[in-house]
């Protein structure tokens, strides 16, 4: 059986969350974990899931990609930036 250990839990985003403040939202905490005996890292991401206006689920990912775009929004299956997000949300 496969055992893992959380080596660090991400926090919510700041900037995000004051966002999405107007928004009806919860959050999910990410975690950093890593498999025993391996030095393998997973990475779960921090989870926004807005339920009101519009249903969304927003993942952002530790790891700063070369794209710099460490959101991801699951119902349009695109990534994106923070002011990216912030433009998309305004429309709402």
């Amino acid at each position: 059986m496969l055992e893992f250990k959380t080596i660090e839990e991400l926090k919510p985003n700041t900037k995000l969350l004051e966002l999405i403040k107007d928004f009806t939202y919860k959050t999910k905490k990410g975690k950093v974990k890593v498999l025993l005996n391996t030095n393998l890292q997973f990475i779960e991401p921090t989870e926004y899931l807005i339920t009101y206006p519009i249903i969304l689920t927003i993942l952002e990912y530790k790891v700063n990609e070369i794209s710099n775009k460490p959101f991801y929004i699951k119902e349009r299956k695109e990534k994106y930036n923070l002011k990216e997000i912030e433009t998309f949300l305004r429309n709402f």
